[in-house]
């Protein structure tokens, strides 16, 4: 009898430390494994006229290994793409990379086309709530539109972003282009299109984004 409760003692034993190394080792896995960035954007991010490398989204990356912060990004961006368009293709994303954190930068297209104000609204929501019911944060990259739209549809517009962050509880940098586009003579930051950033603006854009994504990276 004693040999069979000392064998039981000792398979009993056995168990714990196979469920205590399994446990290890899948904290070990979780820890290495790096956070997901997703960025969902238009040529602003897609580096539209620059050097592959020099946007700021391959900015972002490299700061991630400076800051060694374990992430890895995703650059979804597709130039000339509406929040249209991003919504359509968001759910296959979220399928493939399972990110972490999704950077919504769109928006800018719709108002150059000039498509209703609700319906990019109403994107930038549905697009948020997508990215938040697959386990991701979310930050918003508001935009706002030279004086030459309209006061009223320029205040209207740089509005939105507020409003869908509000809403759905979503970061927010107010202003993507802040020190690029709002400065004295911004075309020195431009490319010849006036349009596009160049590659001078990039660390700029990145450090407007910055703050807010390592929030959301802690």
């Amino acid at each position: 009898m004693g040999s069979g409760i000392e064998e039981g003692l000792f398979l009993r034993r056995r168990h714990f430390i196979a469920a205590g190394l399994a446990g290890a080792f899948a904290g070990m896995a979780s820890a290495a494994s790096p956070a997901t960035v997703l960025v969902v954007g238009d040529s602003l991010s897609a580096e539209y006229g620059l050097q592959r490398g020099t946007g700021w989204v391959p900015l972002l990356e490299k700061k991630l290994v400076a800051e060694k912060v374990p992430a890895r990004v995703v650059n979804a961006s597709i130039s000339g793409d509406t929040t249209s368009g991003g919504r359509s293709r968001l759910a296959s994303l979220l399928t493939q990379h399972q990110p972490s954190v999704v950077v919504l930068e769109l928006g800018g297209n719709d108002a150059l086309r000039g498509l209703p104000l609700d319906m990019t609204r109403a994107n930038l929501a549905a697009m948020t709530e997508a990215a938040k019911r697959a386990g991701a944060r979310v930050l918003l990259l508001g935009m706002q539109l030279p004086p030459n739209y309209g006061a009223d549809y320029g205040r209207k517009f740089a509005g939105l972003y507020e409003q869908v962050a509000r809403e759905q509880q979503a970061a927010l940098v107010p202003f993507f282009l802040k020190g690029v586009a709002d400065i004295a003579d911004p075309t020195k930051l431009f490319q010849a299109d006036r349009i596009h950033p160049n590659e001078q603006a990039q660390a700029t854009m990145l450090a407007n984004v910055w703050p807010e994504l390592r929030k959301l990276l802690k």
